[in-house]
């Protein structure tokens, strides 16, 4: 096998692994919350699960950048095989956490995914960096799009592992992740080789830690304005919200300062002189900010308002909401790697641009549905989504990397990593914050007529529409009814055939779709006006572009591989 092939392979199966563990983890949550015996409506509760969702994010989004440039200085298939170890090591701690082990168990947990993170980061900075290396110019296009597949795929086998695993034993999601782990670890071991050569510079101490810890605020900050504060849903008046947000942005300018004066700089600022390189992750950041926290929403949506509408019971929720969304992978799977072999023939500024202007028609489409849509439409308008992320994700990432010089391709992917998930972070916490203030200021009314419509007692309907929206619609999202919140001596003195109604799946959607898809709609047009300006920056990437390099650009444009359009 060529060596080329090796990386392809080998970086597939980290992809498949990393993908499946992100959404394996996110449909067995329900399950995960009830094996640790966890009441996710306790007071204090929320913020295991905020931390379980977000703290793996955050740890990429601080480490990401300098995993990039310890990786160019020491090797990147060392490192890349690092990151394989230090998962495999993190599974096997998470499959071993006791059940029924309460918060404690819950903090094992999210300290186990952040050395997770780790090893995800590893993998994630040298990947893309790997492929670039051993890949010619006129073939990364294509090797992205495979690459992404396996992505894809992973993805895939998450939601429906998940559904399968965690009806059994919620540690099975943590311990399938173990044999691609071991298998990657010996695979890299013994094929994987340093083709780039290592640089001889000193580390940049202090711009490593001002980086990191501007990260770091700036993601905890965004992260815990998602937790209600005094009287307020969100957490945007909290003075830690507010500091982290403060130091955080001191952090980064003190960042900027120091990469500008230091010798052998941790990240070389200069890499956004270049057009693809810096519009191409401006696009990035718009399409992360747009997407991100609109598909959580859009599953929020399933799993709290439609699926329980048709017969769907709580529990059911989670899984069938990942089966409802395989029409977006598979418009990625389909459109992805066409993208990236287009990009190698014709420039990657087209298609990136053509796949934000298609997901821009996809979110407009999705605000004309109502909260208890017809599927086959809401399915061919999530396709059409699947379809414009298909065809902007390879030829956004092949414009960012053929842009850079061998030297800076680990740092230079893990600055395009960092801007996808902080931005990520950030769309969570801002359209969740946008839903959220809309949706508490009509849920406690809506709460009282609906329930009063079906013979609740006024003060129980009172007592009802006190249930927070953050917490109600993250415990619809745990496959836990709302309604089961208020205690069984209070509901034992209803009737019956009201206390039927009130404890059925369809009360609490009724009740709540009407509001949350005004919320939800306010979001995706937000989304959507990032996602075309997102098609703009595209379009201002300019023609192909590749960094010329020991002459070997131009004679591959000698033999006719590369169009002699290139710069």
């Amino acid at each position: 096998m060529q060596y080329k092939y090796t990386v392809l392979t080998n970086t597939m199966l980290g992809a498949l692994m990393a993908s499946i563990n992100m959404n394996i983890v996110m449909i067995t949550l329900p399950s995960i919350f009830r094996g640790l015996n966890i009441n996710p409506f306790a007071p204090g509760e929320f913020v295991y699960l905020l931390w379980i969702l977000m703290g793996y994010s955050i740890i990429l989004a601080s480490i990401l950048v300098t995993f990039g440039r310890i990786s160019d200085l020491y090797g990147r298939a060392r490192m890349y095989t690092w990151g394989f170890i230090i998962f495999t090591i993190a599974s096997i701690l998470l499959s071993i956490v006791p059940g029924n082990s309460g918060n404690n168990g819950a903090l094992l947990l999210i300290v186990f995914r952040m050395v997770q993170a780790v090893g995800a980061g590893f993998l994630m900075v040298n990947s893309t960096a790997l492929l670039t290396d051993a890949f010619p110019v006129y073939e990364r296009g294509k090797a992205m799009g495979i690459n992404q597949i396996s992505f894809i795929v992973g993805s895939l086998l998450g939601l429906i592992l998940g559904g399968f695993l965690s009806g059994y034993d919620w540690h099975l999601v943590f311990i399938v992740n173990i044999p691609f782990a071991i298998a990657g670890t010996i695979w890299s071991i013994f094929k994987l080789k340093e083709t780039a050569e290592k640089q001889k510079v000193h580390m940049d101490i202090w711009g490593n830690v001002s980086l990191a810890l501007s990260l770091i605020l700036i993601s905890l900050g965004f992260t815990y304005t998602l937790e209600p504060y005094k009287n307020s849903q969100m957490g945007w008046g909290s003075p830690y919200v507010i500091a982290s947000f403060i130091f955080g942005i001191i952090f980064l300018i003190a960042f900027v300062f120091i990469e500008r004066r230091v010798k052998g700089p941790l990240f070389n600022l200069s890499l956004f002189k270049i057009k693809p390189f810096a519009f191409g992750n401006l696009s990035l950041l718009l399409s992360s900010l747009g997407r991100g926290a609109v598909m959580f929403l859009v599953i929020i949506w399933l799993q709290g308002i439609y699926l329980p509408l048709h017969g769907f019971s709580y529990t059911q929720t989670p899984f069938w909401a990942g089966i409802y969304m395989l029409p977006m992978l598979v418009g990625m799977v389909i459109f992805g790697p066409i993208g990236g072999a287009l990009t190698d023939k014709y420039g990657a500024r087209i298609f990136a641009t053509s796949g934000m202007i298609v997901t821009s028609i996809g979110l407009f489409l999705l605000t004309l549905l109502p909260y208890n849509f017809n599927a086959l439409q809401f399915e061919l308008i999530i396709f059409l989504i699947g379809i414009g992320g298909g065809l902007f994700a390879a030829p956004n990432t092949t414009a960012i990397m053929n842009a850079v010089a061998s030297k800076d391709r680990a740092s230079a992917n893990g600055m395009r990593m960092t801007i996808n998930n902080v931005s990520s972070t950030i769309s969570m916490a801002i359209f969740f914050s946008i839903t959220i203030t809309i949706f508490s200021q009509k849920l406690p009314s809506a709460m009282i007529t609906s329930a009063t419509s079906i013979g609740v007692p006024y003060q129980l309907a009172l007592r009802l529409s006190s249930i927070p929206p953050s917490g109600a619609l993250f415990g619809a999202f745990l496959g836990v009814n709302p309604i089961s919140v208020i205690p069984s001596q209070l509901l034992s003195t209803l009737s019956p055939s009201t206390l039927a109604a009130l404890e059925s799946s369809t009360f609490f959607p009724k009740v709540i779709g009407p509001s949350f898809m005004v919320g939800l709609s306010y979001s995706i047009y937000i989304a959507l006006a990032l996602s075309i300006l997102g098609a703009v920056f595209s379009a201002l990437m300019g023609e192909r572009y590749v960094h010329e390099e020991h002459g070997v650009i131009e004679a591959n444009k000698e033999r006719g591989e590369i169009p002699n359009g290139s710069k």
